[in-house]
């Protein structure tokens, strides 16, 4: 062994083995390191940065919007637990920050909820005018002044009447020859009942035997006097009108129903109402008649309901607001969400399905709605009974989707732009090289949203701005508030301009930020109605 490690060449190959080993136990794991290194890289640089104001814009790197100039944010790109990459993923906890609540969806029986808006007025079968049913000259008014209440048979006037005058002298000449003549003096009485004389005026002409030169005008019918027409000392013609006179123990509750509404109504339904006058009193009344003509000004339908007025208590010209609740028995068993669920966008409206499983995660859904119900909508297409849905903070949700550039509500087809310095900004990067030939914008819907300066008061304001706006063909949706006064509304830009919707809303009745309604439509509206100064 002593001469074997003596021997120089057999030292000069054990050491160049063992150097060979040490080289390959050195550069056999550099492949690893190295490849670790570029991974570590790669994610690095596939880390997208955003502006939370324009969630359309890419960056590979931090900085700041090229149009608002903010600190743009890092993109999530998701966690372990999502298995669609078009979800959006929330934490438990951020979704109990976004106040994201979700609800699961059933078939229910509808009832859509139609608000009406009208007034008290009176029963116009229960007018009536009083007249003179003979000429000559009114001596004394008994009645003076509008608002009186009068009984049938009550005197209202004392008048002169030469006319009268001769006809009683006919009749007490006819008297004496009555057992004779019975024809002529029966013909003399009827003249006298034909101008309204009771038979106990005409036996008090026969038994005084004296003419009368004035005589009393009566009442034909009760009621509240509600116009006078004649004073003292007025001659008036036979069949003048001296008082229009209006029975109120039975009024009519008129209502204005828009064309939207009244598929919804039917003559014999049933409707509660409140009186703005009267409050804590509640009325159900029966429709008895809907109006088959449509209103050219006001675009409504009067929509009538007959009701009983004892003590007086309705009186003309009291506001009232009425509540249909019609069964939609055409969708019967169909599924029902709330308003809160749904997100308009042009023409398609979306909610946000969240996936089975305890984690909050949500994937986007056009739906197809039928008839809104007051607070929530009937589904016809688009989601299953049994299926959970966000039913509040659905626009925090889209916008976390909006900012991962998933499908979001207004970007249907998700995806991200140019991930460039140079983001639709024209101007050439630090290279020299322009990139906003290469920006991929987010597919369009044709939806677009505006605020409109609208003037009104009430909630019948409310209904018309509302139905005007939405009865402009592109128009999606539109709400008004009557706090801020200003009209939010959907519609599609490739159909309809903003200008041509303010054009509608002003003739409607109300002023726009650029239109002006025209007098006789503005001074038509309902007096809680009017706005200007």
């Amino acid at each position: 062994m002593k001469t074997i490690f003596s021997n120089q060449t057999f030292r000069y190959i054990l050491f160049g083995a063992a150097g060979l080993l040490l080289g390959w136990a050195i550069f056999h794991s550099s492949p690893q390191k190295e490849e670790a290194h570029d991974h570590a890289a790669e994610e690095a640089k596939s880390e997208i940065w955003t502006c939370s104001m324009h969630p359309h814009i890419r960056m590979d790197e931090p900085g700041k919007c090229p149009i608002c100039a903010m600190d743009l944010i890092p993109v999530s790109q998701g966690g372990g637990a999502e298995t669609d990459a078009t979800a959006v993923h929330f934490t438990k906890e951020a979704a109990q920050l976004a106040n994201v609540q979700t609800s699961v969806v059933s078939t229910q029986k509808p009832v859509k909820e139609v608000r009406l808006y009208g007034k008290v007025e009176a029963d116009e079968r229960l007018l009536h005018s009083q007249v003179s049913f003979l000429s000559g000259r009114i001596e004394k008014l008994m009645v003076n002044f509008t608002g009186e209440t009068v009984q049938k048979g009550q005197t209202l006037a004392i008048i002169y009447s030469p006319d009268l005058v001769t006809a009683q002298q006919e009749l007490l000449e006819a008297a004496k020859t009555k057992g004779s003549q019975p024809e002529i003096y029966e013909a003399a009485k009827e003249k006298l009942r034909q101008w309204k004389l009771t038979e106990t005026q005409i036996s008090a002409i026969e038994s005084s035997g004296q003419v009368k030169a004035n005589m009393e005008i009566t009442a034909t019918s009760g009621g509240i006097v509600t116009a006078r027409r004649v004073n003292n000392g007025d001659y008036v013609s036979q069949g003048s009108v001296l008082y229009e006179v209006s029975d109120l123990s039975r009024v009519w509750v008129q209502f204005d129903a828009y064309e939207s509404d009244l598929p919804f109504l039917k003559k014999g339904g049933k409707i509660e109402f409140t009186i703005q006058a009267l409050p804590g009193l509640a009325y159900t009344g029966t429709i008895a008649f809907i109006d088959p003509f449509i209103d050219p000004v006001n675009r409504v339908a009067k929509v009538r309901v007959e009701m009983g007025n004892p003590g007086g208590k309705l009186k003309p010209g009291m506001f009232a607001t009425g509540l249909v609740n019609a069964n939609l028995d055409e969708f019967n068993n169909q599924l029902v969400i709330p308003r809160s669920a749904v997100l308009w966008t042009g023409k398609r409206s979306v909610v946000y399905v969240k996936q089975p499983g305890e984690e909050p995660i949500f994937h986007l859904r056009e739906v197809e709605l039928g008839p809104a119900l007051g607070n929530s909508y009937v589904v016809i297409a688009g989601l299953a009974d049994g299926e959970e849905i966000v039913t509040e903070g659905a626009f925090s949700v889209d916008a976390a989707a909006q900012l991962e550039g998933k499908p979001s509500m207004m970007n249907p087809a998700g995806g991200v732009v140019s991930t460039g310095h140079n983001h639709g900004t024209g101007e050439p990067t630090a290279g020299g090289e322009d990139h906003s030939a290469h920006q991929n914008q987010p597919v369009s819907t044709g939806g677009e949203h505006q605020n409109i300066k609208v003037s009104g008061n009430c909630e019948m304001c409310k209904d018309r701005i509302e139905t005007a706006a939405k009865s402009v063909a592109g128009v999606s949706s539109a709400e008004w508030s009557a706090e801020t006064k200003l009209l939010h509304v959907s519609f599609d830009g490739g159909k309809i301009s903003i200008d041509a919707i303010q054009k509608v809303i002003a003739k409607a009745g109300h002023d726009t930020g650029k239109y002006k309604a025209p007098d006789d439509v503005y001074n038509a509206l309902p007096e809680c109605c009017l706005y200007r100064k």
